[in-house]
């Protein structure tokens, strides 16, 4: 299954780029775990695009939308909210009719803990 992955990249005053980051490489890890394809352009475009510079973050976005119509599934991971790039992915999603589904690490940590899952 293709799966796009929304998570915040931008720091926000309860958490840094840096967080936000780590937290992406966690979800991809999730999503790779339940025998998905993910794909998260944020984590992969930012390392060549300034996220900074207004015109290369908006190509990136807009190239990242071009995968959107592949996809099988989008996987909206909240736990440090959703930024508004994540709102315009969700809203291109939609736009191509693909499934969403809002996840939880928090979750997915305490299913771990219970012995449910992984």
């Amino acid at each position: 299954m293709l799966v796009i992955i929304e998570s915040p990249f931008r720091g926000n005053k309860k958490f840094g780029q840096e967080q936000n980051s780590v937290y992406a490489r966690l979800c991809l890890h999730d999503s790779l775990m339940r025998g998905e394809s993910p794909f998260a352009s944020h984590l992969l475009y930012t390392q060549v695009l300034n996220e900074q510079d207004l015109s290369q973050r908006t190509m990136g976005m807009k190239r990242a939308f071009k995968w959107y119509r592949h996809a099988n599934l989008m996987a909206v991971y909240g736990d440090h909210g959703i930024t508004q790039g994540m709102r315009k992915g969700i809203r291109v999603a939609k736009y191509y009719n693909i499934k969403i589904e809002h996840r939880s690490l928090i979750d997915w940590a305490k299913s771990v803990e219970q012995g449910k899952m992984r």
